[in-house]
Formats: structure tokens, C-alpha cells, sequence
């Protein structure tokens, strides 16, 4: 099974030509290679130069093949790697990624923007939708 997690490199803090993502990208890459087998799985860290959350820098996404997509924001680098590295372990482990608001860890109980399920393909013959 393949997990990601793609940081926002272009969200700014406002009023400020801070960007966050580059150094959170690194302070991620260091915390789940220190956790070793305590995250089960490997994920693949990177950055996007947008992700449209600009009002809640600095945003996060977790993907997982056939699995639910979370979007976070308003992610410190400094204060909420703990937090990430929870919900990746977690997260692994979750069959199909789901899980409610309050089984997440700490900050990322609130700072949901998005979950968005596994992308299902449906096919219904012979049905007429009305709008």
C-alpha cells in the first residue's frame, strides 16, 4: 500500500513572505525516520506548490491507495509535528483511512479543512437522475 503526505510550499503566513512548507517538509522527514517501526508503513513526503488552503497555512494532506484523503490546516512546523506523526501511525493502519474528528490526535481534531473518501467508481444502468 502506497502513503503520502504532501505539504503546501507556497502558503504564506499572512502578512509575511514566510512560507512554512519547505521547513515542515524537513522537520516530517525527520520525525517519522526517527519513529522507525513505530509507523508501520512507509510514506512518501513531498511537496505541491499549492493546495488552496492559503487562509490556513500551512496545510496538509495524507493519501493512502483506497483510502479516505484528510486535508489539515493552520499547521505549525514547530509545534504540531507530534501531531503528525500520530495520525501517520494511525492512519496506516485504518483499512479504508476513515475515522472521526475525535479519534485524531491533539490539533487535528479541529483542524480538518477535508476528508475526502476513496475515489469509488459506480455504474448504474437503466436509472434517470431529475434535478
Amino acid at each position: 500500500m502506497t502513503h503520502r503526505i504532501t505539504i503546501c510550499t507556497s502558503c504564506r503566513h499572512k502578512g509575511t513572505e514566510c512560507r512554512p512548507g519547505y521547513d515542515l517538509i524537513e522537520r516530517l522527514r525527520q520525525a517519522i525516520a526517527k519513529a522507525g517501526d513505530a509507523v508501520p508503513e512507509t510514506f512518501e513526503i513531498s511537496g505541491v506548490a499549492c493546495m488552496a488552503g492559503c487562509d490556513h497555512p500551512c496545510t496538509v494532506a495524507y493519501h493512502g491507495t483506497k483510502k479516505a484523503t484528510y486535508l489539515f490546516g493552520d499547521i505549525d512546523p514547530e509545534t504540531d509535528i507530534d501531531d503528525l506523526v500520530s495520525f501517520a501511525k494511525q492512519y496506516a493502519y485504518l483499512s479504508d483511512g476513515w475515522c472521526s474528528s475525535v479519534d485524531r490526535p491533539g490539533k487535528l481534531r479541529k483542524s480538518t479543512l477535508a476528508r475526502v473518501p476513496a475515489a469509488i467508481m459506480a455504474i448504474e444502468e437503466d436509472k434517470v437522475w431529475a434535478s
